[in-house]
């Protein structure tokens, strides 16, 4: 049964920016239910191929769990923890005081058409998501089992297409993190700017979402010189290309940065920038430590750094986004730093906001505020988290 439209909660409608009502809409909420919805059954099937039950049947840890169904432990235990964990709040795996996981009965075969075609139904511009979530449900045993790693299958070239439909602003699942982001951005820039560093720019729809806003409100001049990077190159490609046709104007220039050493290797010169900005990149850094430290040395004093992140509502729970993404050793397994950075992957409101001011950073805001909505709405995983070089 699918689960029941809700809409958006009037409580929400109070606590949301104004700017922010019209991408937290019922539409928007809708699509975030029946994904959730979606991943859930994945989680199920998933499960199923991997043996799970069979090897949960006695209480285990992940680890153990995913040693008996025949994986690989070390790159298994945080993607087969995630799916126990996600089979709890189906009802059908359980966790004991000792956090053991079993699995007491083998869960029928889900129905996933039915989640489908309610979403193309309601809205078919976020299916490219459920894309990239069957593309992860299909590679989890071989990658799983060690066969191949999961940036090699994930990021296959025959793949490529489905990445450049999901991080796409016709993809409205996908697209709240670039406005979002972009509206934060324009924020921060609206005294003007100098210069500009974007971190993981991908294909460039967050850089394209931005430069849209800030014409909207007459800002795109207040930016001196902007430098999309990216450590991919084919995506670093691909991005230069699509950004040169859409701005031929923009101040923008091109290049690779990893944000995993040293900003100089990049030609990042200390103190020469006013905005640091970055969508969906920096949850994914090996040691988030280090590079908060090379985001800060490459800021002015007094300049910004600007986040769309996915965040954690709650710690310690999974959230469905993590099933596209979790078989990535980089999102996985980072550097952990008690006790703000506890785990791979996304971070809960206060943890980047205690990880941000240890880092250096003041001013340190949460936009929306996922603390106040996460009861409210569970589905709003999407936030600004801004800060300012102290």
């Amino acid at each position: 049964m699918l689960p029941a439209a809700h809409g958006r909660d009037e409580r929400l409608t109070r606590r949301l920016p104004a700017d922010l009502l019209p991408l937290f809409d019922d539409r928007f909420i809708r699509s975030c239910e029946l994904f959730e919805e979606y991943v859930r059954r994945q989680a199920v099937a998933t499960a199923r191929a991997l043996a799970l039950p069979a090897a949960a049947r006695a209480p285990g840890t992940p680890a153990e769990i995913a040693a008996r169904a025949g994986l690989a432990p070390e790159r298994a235990a945080v993607p087969v923890g995630w799916i126990l964990a996600t089979l709890i709040s189906s009802g059908l795996a359980a966790r004991d005081g000792e956090g053991r996981w079993r699995i007491a009965a083998e869960p029928e075969a889900p129905d996933l058409r039915e989640v489908e075609d309610a979403q193309a139904a309601h809205d078919p511009s976020c299916l490219p998501s459920y894309r990239l979530a069957d593309l992860s449900a299909a590679l989890h045993p071989e990658v799983l089992r060690g066969g191949v790693t999961g940036e090699a299958a994930l990021f296959a070239p025959d793949r490529f297409g489905a990445w450049a439909a999901y991080f796409s602003n016709d993809n409205p699942i996908y697209a709240v993190s670039n406005r979002v982001g972009a509206l934060a951005a324009a924020r921060a820039l609206a005294g003007g700017c100098g210069a500009v560093l974007e971190i993981g720019g991908g294909l460039g729809s967050a850089t394209a979402a931005l430069f849209e806003r800030l014409g909207e409100a007459g800002g795109a001049a207040r930016i001196g010189a902007y430098r999309f990077t990216e450590i991919a190159p084919s995506f670093l490609r691909r991005g230069q290309r699509n950004l040169a046709a859409l701005l031929p104007t923009a101040p923008l220039t091109f290049g690779r940065l990893d944000m995993d050493r040293p900003f100089a290797e990049a030609g990042i010169e200390p103190a020469t920038l006013d905005l640091v900005y970055g969508v969906n990149t920096l949850h994914a850094a090996r040691d988030l430590e280090a590079t908060f430290a090379e985001i800060r040395r490459a800021l002015v004093p007094g300049g910004a750094l600007v986040l769309a992140e996915c965040v954690r509502p709650f710690p310690g729970r999974p959230i469905y986004v993590e099933f596209l993404f979790h078989l990535l050793e980089s999102f996985r397994a980072p550097r952990l730093v008690d006790p703000w950075r506890p785990n791979g992957g996304f971070l809960a409101p206060e943890q980047w906001k205690a990880g941000l001011e240890a880092g250096g950073f003041r001013d340190v805001a949460i936009v929306p505020d996922i603390a106040r909505v996460r009861e409210i709405c569970p589905e709003c995983v999407v936030a600004a988290v801004t800060a300012v070089r102290a």
